[in-house]
């Protein structure tokens, strides 16, 4: 997890093993915000993308610049709003969870969990890394 993103980063070297399964990144949410670089946040996707490895940025932070100019984004919604709408995160190969009850015998896909998505998560930038909606009464889908 890169989170506050503040400064740019390689993890190149390390994704060939393939004991990295994804990637998530945020900018900084706090008073005193540092700078959030899309430069920085598509340097790492494209990273992610040449070893087929998930990229979740899921918020832009208070403070983010892109192509010279910054944006003051308030809010944790508008902000994963805002890095949904960038593009930029990248759906790699899926994790292969070997799920098994305790008994040791494999759990048939009938009996897992099946996520749901309400309206207001198809544009946030943390689905594609989510569990789905937890009707916690945030929005009206859930309520």
């Amino acid at each position: 997890m890169c989170a506050p993103f503040i400064g740019e980063v390689s993890i190149k070297k390390y994704l060939p093993s393939g004991q990295i399964e994804q990637v998530i990144c945020d900018g900084e949410n706090y008073a005193g915000a540092r700078f959030c670089h899309y430069e920085w946040v598509k340097q790492l996707r494209d990273e992610c993308e040449e070893y087929n490895v998930t990229f979740a940025f899921i918020g832009t932070g208070r403070r983010f610049v892109k192509d010279s100019k910054i944006y003051q984004i308030e809010g944790s919604e508008l902000q994963a709003n805002q890095a949904y709408k960038s593009g930029l995160s990248y759906k790699g190969k899926p994790m292969d969870f070997k799920l098994c009850n305790l008994l040791g015998m494999p759990i048939s896909d009938e009996r897992r969990y099946k996520p749901y998505y309400g309206d207001k998560c198809q544009t946030c930038g943390m689905k594609i890394i989510c569990n789905g909606c937890t009707h916690c009464g945030k929005c009206e889908q859930s309520k």
